[in-house]
């Protein structure tokens, strides 16, 4: 048979539902409040044909650049022969997810906002930046054997008996 290069092609998984997802889309779906400068996942909902994106596009995350009555324009960079090129796409709103890739980066600009102020009333310098996982600070081992003797273990020279 020849090979085949349709636009689903190797979707086998990809555009399936899980075990008991199956059924008609939930109506918060279309509800789903999406403004301009949004960050937002593109999940293809297999069930819903019209309006679904590109293989390449399921799974990533773009920045909202538009906004209809039921679809969303989405810029998502692409890379394309060694270089990253930005595309704009449009997509419907059942295909789109809000993402939580920013949920990190607001938290901690929430956190920074609140030890500032603290540092501005008690008059103490914080710092702020993220800093690596340390290593684990050093100790000392408890003495070895009950009474407290320490004892040389040497190797036995080698003899060669055969």
């Amino acid at each position: 048979m020849p090979h085949s290069f349709g636009v689903r092609a190797r979707t086998r998984h990809m555009f399936a539902k899980k075990f008991r997802q199956h059924g008609p889309i939930h109506l918060s779906q279309y509800m789903m409040p999406v403004k301009v400068g949004d960050y937002v996942d593109i999940f293809a909902d297999p069930s819903i044909h019209k309006g679904m994106p590109h293989k390449h596009y399921h799974g990533r995350t773009g920045i909202v650049f538009n906004v209809t009555k039921s679809a969303v324009g989405v810029r998502v960079n692409k890379f394309v022969n060694g270089r990253i090129l930005e595309k704009r796409i449009h997509v419907r709103i059942e295909h789109i997810r809000a993402s939580k890739c920013q949920k990190e980066i607001l938290a901690r600009k929430v956190s920074n906002e609140a030890a500032k102020d603290e540092a501005r009333k008690t008059g103490i310098q914080v710092n702020l930046k993220r800093t690596p996982k340390l290593p684990k600070a050093g100790y000392f081992l408890e003495k070895a054997g009950t009474d407290g003797v320490i004892t040389t273990i040497q190797p036995l020279p080698f003899s060669d008996l055969v």
